[in-house]
C-alpha cells in the first residue's frame, strides 16, 4: 500500500483534521459580534464528521503501524459523540466576558486532543501510541488552564501537566525496556516474534513474561494509571477537576478517560495477552483500591467538581472490570459502560456548569440545598444522572455495572466482583447526599430561577434520552458485540 493509499484508508482522522482545518478558517472569518456563529459552525462539521464514519471499517496502514478495526471505528464515533455534547454545553461557559474571545481556541485544541485519542485506539506500534497519547495529554494542559485569570485554573493546569509529564515519563521508560527486550515497538512482531516471520529472525522476541517484559509492562501500566486517574496514581485529579473549566473536566472525565480504558485493554489483550496472569492481578489490586478509598473520599467532599472527581476515580475502577475480562465479552461491556458513562456524566456536568454561570459559581453541595423549588427540570436531569451512576435500575448505568461485572466474572474474578459489588452500597450512599440536598434539605435562598440556552437543553434530552433508553434497548449491546467479534 503506497503513501496516497494509506491516507486515504485512515478516514476517520483525515476528515477529523479537515474539521480542525474548517473550524480554524471560520474562528478567523467570524471575528466579533459573530463569534456565537462558530459554535453552530462547528457543531455542524462534527456532526457530519460523525455521519462519515458511521460505518465502521478494518483498515491496516503504514506497514501495520496503524490498525483500526469494527471496534476501534465504533469507539471512535463514540468519543466524537461525546466531544460533541462537550462544545453542545460550553456555550453558556464561552458566552462570558472574559472568554467569548477563547471560543475558536477551545474547538480546535479540543478537536486536536480527540485527534490524538483516534491515534491511541488505532495504534498499531507503540511509538504511534506514544505520539497520539501525547496529542491528547498535551493540549488538554491549555484547556484545563483556559481560565488562567482564575488561580484555581492555573494551579490545575500546572499540576495536570506536571503530573503528565511524570507519568509520560514512566511510560516511555517501560516502552524503552520492552523495545530493548524484544526489538520491535510493532505489536503484530511482539505477539509473534521471530517464530513466525522468517524475515526477522534472530531481530525481535515476542513477549513471553520475563522479568524484564514484566517489569516494562508495569512501568507501561503505571504511566497508564495516572492517565486514569486509578489509585494511587490519582492525586492530582480532585485539584485538576475543580479547578478546570467545567465543560474541561466534563471532557476530560469521560472522552479522556474513555480513549484512555479502550487503549489500555487493546493493549493488554493483544500485546501483553501472554502476560494475563501478571497484569490480571495487577490490575484486580489496583481496581479494589480505586472503588473502595474513591467512593469513601466521595462521601468527605463539599465541592461538587471534587465530589465528581472521586466518583470518576472510582467508576475508573469499575471501567478496569472488563478489562480484566480480557475478551470480547470484555471488548463489548468496556464499549457499552463508556457510551453510558458519557451520556450520565455529561448530564451531571451539563447541570453543573447551567448552575455555575447563573449563580456566581457557586459549586459548593450546600449551595444546591432547595433547588428544587426553583429548577426542578435541572433536578430531575440531574437525579436521573446520579441514580444510573449508581447503577440503580432501570436506568442504563445498572446494566453498564452487570455486563461489566458479568464479564470480569466470566474471567474468574469473582472476588474483585464481590468488593465491587458492596462498594456500590456506598456510592449510592453518597451520590443521594446531591439528591436530598436537592429535594429535602430546607434553604430560604435557593438559586434562584433561570433558563439555560437551547443548546446546552438539547445536550441535556441527549444525555438523559441516553440515560433511560440505552438500557432497555438491548440492540446497541449487541451492535457492540457484533464488532468486537
Amino acid at each position: 500500500m503506497n503513501l496516497v493509499q494509506s491516507l486515504l484508508s485512515i478516514r476517520a482522522e483525515i476528515s477529523l483534521m479537515a474539521v480542525i482545518i474548517l473550524v480554524l478558517l471560520a474562528d478567523i472569518i467570524f471575528n466579533e459580534p459573530k463569534r456565537r456563529i462558530l459554535q453552530g459552525v462547528t457543531c455542524v462539521l462534527l456532526l457530519a464528521q460523525i455521519c462519515v464514519n458511521i460505518i465502521p471499517s478494518d483498515t491496516y496502514a503504514f506497514g501495520g503501524m496503524y490498525h483500526s478495526d469494527l471496534m476501534s471505528s465504533v469507539f471512535k464515533s463514540i468519543l466524537t459523540i461525546g466531544t460533541l455534547l462537550v462544545f453542545m454545553q460550553s456555550d453558556q461557559w464561552l458566552s462570558r466576558e472574559d472568554t467569548h474571545h477563547k471560543t475558536g481556541e477551545f474547538y480546535i485544541i479540543t478537536l486536536c486532543t480527540l485527534l490524538g485519542m483516534y491515534f491511541m485506539t488505532s495504534a498499531g506500534s507503540f511509538l504511534l501510541f506514544y505520539i497520539g497519547l501525547e496529542l491528547a495529554s498535551i493540549p488538554m494542559a491549555c484547556l484545563v488552564a483556559m481560565d488562567k485569570s482564575r488561580r484555581e485554573s492555573a494551579e490545575a493546569g500546572v499540576k495536570f501537566i506536571l503530573s503528565s509529564m511524570f507519568s509520560s515519563g514512566i511510560m516511555l521508560y517501560g516502552l524503552s525496556l520492552i523495545y530493548g527486550a524484544c526489538g520491535t515497538t510493532y505489536f503484530d512482531d511482539l505477539i509473534i516474534g521471530a517464530s513466525e516471520s522468517p524475515m526477522l529472525s534472530g531481530l525481535v522476541a515476542p513477549l513471553t513474561g520475563t522479568p524484564l517484559q514484566i517489569l516494562a509492562m508495569v512501568f507501561f501500566f503505571a504511566g497508564f494509571g495516572f492517565k486514569l486517574s486509578l489509585v494511587p496514581f490519582h492525586m492530582w485529579a480532585p485539584d485538576t477537576y475543580q479547578g478546570a473549566p467545567t465543560p474541561v473536566t466534563g471532557y476530560l472525565s469521560v472522552i479522556s478517560k474513555g480513549a484512555a480504558a479502550y487503549a489500555l485493554m487493546t493493549i493488554l489483550v493483544k500485546v501483553f495477552g501472554g502476560m494475563m496472569e501478571q497484569w490480571s492481578l495487577l490490575i484486580s489490586i489496583v481496581t479494589v483500591l480505586s472503588i473502595t478509598l474513591a467512593n469513601l473520599f466521595a462521601i468527605k467532599q463539599k465541592n461538587l467538581k471534587r465530589f465528581m472527581a472521586y466518583s470518576s476515580i472510582s467508576q475508573a475502577g469499575y471501567i478496569m472490570l472488563a478489562v480484566l475480562g480480557g475478551d470480547a465479552q470484555g471488548f463489548t461491556s468496556l464499549a457499552f459502560y463508556i457510551t453510558v458513562y458519557i451520556m450520565a456524566n455529561l448530564a451531571v456536568f451539563g447541570v453543573i456548569g447551567t448552575v455555575e454561570q447563573h449563580s456566581d459559581g457557586k459549586l459548593g453541595m450546600e449551595d444546591y440545598n432547595g433547588l428544587y423549588r426553583t429548577n426542578p427540570k435541572l433536578c430531575f436531569v440531574m437525579t436521573i444522572a446520579l441514580f444510573s451512576l449508581a447503577g440503580i435500575p432501570p436506568f442504563a448505568g445498572f446494566f453498564s455495572k452487570f455486563f461489566v461485572f458479568a464479564s470480569a466474572f466470566h474471567s474468574g474474578h469473582w472476588l474483585v466482583v464481590f468488593i465491587a459489588l458492596l462498594n456500590t452500597i456506598i456510592s449510592l450512599y453518597y451520590y443521594l447526599l446531591i439528591i436530598r440536598a436537592m429535594y429535602i434539605t430546607p434553604n430560604e435562598n435557593p438559586i434562584p430561577a433561570f433558563r439555560t440556552s437551547a443548546m446546552t437543553r438539547t445536550s441535556l434530552v441527549i444525555c438523559l434520552l441516553g440515560v433511560m433508553l440505552l438500557g432497555v434497548v438491548s440492540g446497541v449491546y449487541q451492535l457492540f458485540a457484533n464488532f468486537a467479534v
